[in-house]
């Protein structure tokens, strides 16, 4: 099995500055893309960041520019640099990632999620 565990949501002011990261562990062979979804109450989940073994991303329009995605693939783990914060990026976050378990078997994975508010 595989588990993702994030870390580092909170509450934060307008205009501030947080950095989320995820963790995956278990049987793991290999880390296809890596990628960041957050979900607003009464939303539908989004993609918000993705980062590929090679290194290439891609990030929603809502957060180009303010949010960086990064990746360690010898410690397989991925974060989010979110800046200039706003109140409408309070949602739960949510890792994901594509996961080799062997050299055949690719399956998606997801994270429990981390609370993300920003408020005055």
């Amino acid at each position: 099995q595989v588990q993702l565990v994030e870390s580092g949501g909170g509450l934060v002011q307008p205009g501030g500055s947080l950095r989320l990261s995820c963790a995956a562990s278990g049987s793991i062979f290999s880390i296809n893309a890596m990628g960041w979804a957050r979900q607003a109450p009464g939303k539908q989940r989004e993609l918000v960041a993705v980062i590929i073994s090679g290194g290439s991303t891609n990030y929603a329009d809502s957060v180009k520019g303010r949010f960086t995605i990064s990746r360690d693939n010898a410690k397989n783990t991925v974060s989010l640099q979110m800046n200039s914060l706003k109140p409408e990026d309070t949602a739960v976050y949510y890792c994901n990632a594509d996961i080799y378990n062997n050299p055949l078997r690719l399956r998606g994975y997801w994270g429990q999620g981390t609370q993300v508010t920003v408020s005055s």
